[in-house]
This record gives structure tokens, sequence and C-alpha cells, in this order.
């Protein structure tokens, strides 16, 4: 007897996944990935290669995220000695920055890294991140000097669920091959699986498009309420060219590749503000209204992007299509398969 699935409830949004099904390294050849396709109209589920998808989907122009991450990751040493490892999250005002400290650190503490480097600590804050400033040799930093200095010392910011260290092959394995505009500490991953070649094949005929969301560390963050409406969405910065919003305007069919991709599509039909801060949290109680097909990867259990997938397909599909996936050991998670709503 299947159980009662409760749509607000936190927990209906589990489910058990085995260790080995966690993706440590992507599939090369890109098109040897597999691609789990879910028909809304039938119900039925398919299991093809990534290399089919230009045969298989439907008339509809693309969408994808030019985000480029950032080597976000950084190892250095407070100065009591002790080691410490800090996360970026994203720029603020005046000059400051959203991270993540690993360990104990109180306001004012000062943090050294290579070439230099430093963070200031200013304010800590409940939900565990921390304000802090950066400088080198004592000159405060803004966003575009940081991110110099983090292209020679930091470390691609693999997800925790990852767990090996990040190599040199990391930095451009955990990039989409059109990454453009810096900013983001998560790769948008569902583009991961694109090559030039396929992208080429898809732009015979069908419009290509682009928007920018840097992605952030709160794409990581688990939904700690119960009632999953009492979730406080993070924030991520989003920019969209007027290309993009002449297309989003448009009656054509869309699709989003992502859900990074999914949520400014829908925070731009809602706003109609080509640029700002994505709180969007799609989900059933909050459905799309624009986007037409989705193509996403594999998702945490009870996290917001399992969320936005029911926002499309109901919760009991939902977990339908994650329990086959599982029978039929799909790679799970960022450098896993993909997954496609049509």
């Amino acid at each position: 007897m299947s159980r009662i699935l409760n749509p607000n409830s936190l927990d209906a949004y589990d489910y058990d996944l085995p260790p080995e099904l966690i993706a440590n390294f992507p599939t090369f050849p890109k098109e040897n990935a597999r691609l789990l396709v879910y028909e809304r109209a039938s119900e039925k589920i398919s299991h093809l290669k990534f290399g089919d998808l230009p045969k298989i989907l439907p008339p509809c122009d693309i969408i994808f995220n030019d985000t480029k991450v950032v080597k976000a990751r950084i190892f250095g040493k407070k100065d009591s000695g002790g080691e410490t490892e800090l996360l970026l999250n994203s720029p603020l005002a005046d000059a400051k920055f959203s991270v993540y400290i690993k360990g104990k650190v109180r306001a004012g503490s000062i943090l050294n890294f290579g070439e230099n480097l430093t963070a200031e600590v200013c304010e800590l804050f409940e939900d565990g991140s921390r304000t802090v400033k950066f400088s080198q040799n004592g000159e405060l930093l803004d966003t575009a000097a940081l991110y110099k200095i983090l292209s020679h010392i930091g470390h691609v910011p693999l997800p925790p669920y990852i767990k090996r260290s990040d190599t040199k092959d990391d930095e451009s394995w955990y990039q989409s091959v059109f990454a453009k505009n810096e900013g983001a500490v998560a790769a948008p991953t569902a583009s991961l699986h694109f090559s030039d070649e396929m992208i080429a094949r898809l732009a015979k005929d069908r419009e290509i498009a682009y928007l920018t969301l840097h992605v952030g560390a709160g794409t990581f963050k688990g939904v700690e309420s119960e009632d999953i409406t009492q979730h406080k969405m993070h924030a991520e910065f989003y920019d969209i060219p007027q290309d993009t919003q002449n297309l989003i305007r448009s009656n054509r069919p869309i699709l989003g590749v992502g859900t990074t991709v999914t949520r400014c599509v829908e925070e731009f039909a809602r706003s109609g503000k080509s640029s700002g801060e994505c709180r969007l949290f799609l989900n059933l109680n909050n459905k799309p209204i624009r986007q037409n097909y989705l193509l996403t990867n594999f998702h945490l259990p009870k996290s917001t992007l399992i969320m936005l997938v029911t926002s499309f397909v109901g919760l009991r599909q939902t977990m339908r299509i994650y329990k086959t996936a599982v029978e039929q050991k799909y790679k799970f998670y960022s450098y896993g398969d993909a997954m496609l709503v049509v």
C-alpha cells in the first residue's frame, strides 16, 4: 500500500539513495551520459542517452545559464595558527562578501591565505554565513580583484557530496563550455552535459539564448522547516539580456536547461525585472507560468530543487521518477545523469 503524501510536508520529498549512485566524476564522452525522459501527457518514462536529445526534443527554443564558476574555496590559517577553510558565497555592498568558514571565528578575526590575501570577519549570522572584507597587502579588494587572486590560489568548489579533493581536471569538468560571466560558486549542472558540437546541432533549427544567474552556496542548503511553505529561499543575482527577454515574452515554447534557468525565466515572467536578486521558490504551491520543458539533473532529497521538479510533474510522479532512476542505477547529482520533462 503506497503512503499518502502531504505535498507541504518536508518528509514527502525524501527518498533512499545508495551512496554508490552519487557520481564523483562526469561521464565521457558527454553524449554517453544517460537521459531519463518523462512525458507528462502519457506519464511514460523512457531511458535514452544524452546524445539522443536533438532527435527527441519537441520543437522549442533553449535557454542556458552562462554563469562561470569561481575558484571559491581557499585554505589558510587563523591568526592563532589553526588551519581554516573559506567558501565564498556572494559579493555584497561596501566591498563586503558573504562567505562560509569552517571552524569557530569571531567578529574581528583575521584569516590569512596565499598571495598575502587576508579576510577580516565582520559579522556572524545564525544561518552559518559570515560577512568578511578581503585585503591584499593592506589594500581593500573589490570583486574583480578578489576573483583574480582566487584564480591563482583558489580551489574548484566541488559540492559536499563529492567525497574527494578537486583536481586540475575539475577546472574544466565543473564548468559549462559556454561559461562567461564570473560569479557562481556552484555550477549550473544540467549545462555540464553539453558539448560545443551538441549545441551546434541544436542551433540548426532552434534559437539558443542565454541568461546569467550566479549560483550561490545556498543551493546546497537544506530545507529546515517541516512545512515547506515556511521555507525562506536564498537570494542569487541574475541578469537577463534583451534577446532572452524577448524570447520569454513571446509565445514560443521554451526548454530551460537547469533549475537556475527555470527560476530566472519564471522570475522574469512574474516581475518583469531583467536583473536583481532571484528568491523564487517553485513548488506545488507555485507552479511555472511560462517555461514549457525542463532539463535537469537528479537532486538531493528534501531539497528545493526536487520541489521545483514537482512543480512541473506533481509529487507522486516525481517520486516515481526518482524511484525508477534509483532502480535503473542512474548516476545522481552534479556529475550525474540527466532528466528531461516534456
